[in-house]
């Protein structure tokens, strides 16, 4: 595949996670029970989606305000993260001993969602990048491939396992994903709450940038039996779940998303517009770093003319616009930038893959997946956490 210069920095920026947790051997059941093993549960002493959150909201014409995050203080509903591909351990699959890239994904995709939900975000043995590289001529992981069964899937069973059985309690759950972790969603809820008793609990699953395979023109069915795509933002035991692409760069003959398999389509859901049609998303992105949605590893100038901004985030209403497009064999959402020649705010947007020859389109704008409509999927998120607290009264 190449190298990926910026997947493994753009998708996680900052901090090392203090308290690591101890490696153990590849073969061993991981004991759930461990706070070590979480980087977000609401007992951990050092939780890791306890973080400055505080966003510097930026208008078209350039005036600013700070937006102070406040958690929810007694939510009626938990929210369970699996993260996407960001571990650079040189092995298979990633170790239990987390640093910045963990860290910093739970920071951008998931930590803001404690506005509205309790959050529990299970480390995993995940696929590393070295292992993603390797086929495209990466260096080859270090040691033999994991047997089957050892890490990845079965960890994230068994912590889900841990968190019902002990942490869950009858309470509804959101399921949230993008990537790596979304597949991983996709298998959990098809094995453990698609059909199942347990569905009644589900609150909504926003399954991002990982295939969710639909039937042309339907809801309902594909990868999911009895869980439908989410049309309105009260609607219970719904789906979200879409791929991003520019909309001057869709997808092309090899992208690796969007396009359906065995008479299936893929699933589009605008959390701008659940209902269909264009919408104008609420990004919330990173102040400074690679994944900050303009510019590279250094901070982009928000502003014209450009100001110091003091938040780890900026917050960018109206800045796009998106849609859920069908073009050819691929479905997916297209992003448009609104144009703001002479205005306050910049207009640029970065978010692309980089390889040694440029952009690469096939990848479109997976790295900005959560993060462009963040505000809009918590929005949704607290609607139906009101609306399964009214129903289970």
């Amino acid at each position: 595949m190449g190298r990926l210069r910026r997947l493994g920095a753009a998708l996680a920026l900052g901090l090392s996670l203090a308290g690591a947790a101890q490696g153990q051997a590849a073969s061993e059941r991981p004991d759930y029970a461990k706070p070590e093993l979480w980087l977000c549960r609401p007992d951990l002493a050092d939780d890791r989606c306890k973080a400055d959150l505080d966003a510097t909201v930026i208008t078209a014409d350039g005036a600013t305000r700070t937006e102070r995050f406040a958690p929810a203080k007694d939510p009626s509903v938990d929210c369970f993260y699996v993260y996407p591909t960001v571990s650079r351990d040189p092995t298979w699959q990633a170790d239990f001993t987390p640093d910045r890239m963990e860290w910093d994904v739970v920071r951008l995709q998931f930590a803001r969602f404690g506005q509205v939900c309790r959050t529990f975000a299970p480390l995993y043995r995940q696929r590393t990048l070295t292992a993603l590289r390797a086929p495209a001529g990466g260096p080859a992981p270090v040691g033999a491939p994991p047997a089957e069964g050892v890490g990845g899937y079965a960890d994230v069973l068994d912590a889900w396992r841990w968190y019902l059985a002990h942490e869950n309690k009858g309470r509804g759950v959101v399921l949230i994903g993008h990537s790596q972790g979304g597949a991983m969603l996709n298998r959990l809820i098809a094995e453990t709450v698609d059909g199942k008793p347990l569905q009644r609990q589900l609150v909504s699953a926003l399954i991002l940038g990982a295939p969710v395979l639909v039937p042309p023109g339907r809801d309902l069915g594909g990868t999911f039996k009895a869980i439908p795509l989410c049309r309105a933002e009260d609607q219970l035991g719904c789906v979200i779940s879409y791929a991003t692409f520019r909309d001057r760069v869709p997808p092309p003959a090899n992208a690796r998303f969007g396009r359906g398999r065995d008479g299936l389509r893929v699933a589009c859901v605008n959390p701008a517009a659940l209902g269909g049609g264009a919408g104008r998303p609420t990004p919330y992105f990173l102040t400074r770093g690679s994944l900050n949605g303009s510019g590279g590893d250094v901070a982009p100038q928000w502003t014209r003319p450009p100001r110091a901004i003091a938040t780890p985030f900026v917050k960018t209403p109206g800045m796009i616009s998106t849609e859920c497009v069908t073009r050819g064999e691929f479905d997916y959402l297209s992003l448009h930038v609104i144009p703001n020649p002479g205005g306050g705010r910049t207009d640029e947007l970065g978010g692309q893959i980089l390889r040694a020859t440029g952009v690469d389109p096939s990848w479109g704008l997976h790295l900005l997946d959560v993060d462009h409509a963040m505000g809009d999927l918590i929005r949704i998120v607290g609607r139906q956490g009101r609306a399964y607290a009214v129903r289970e009264r």
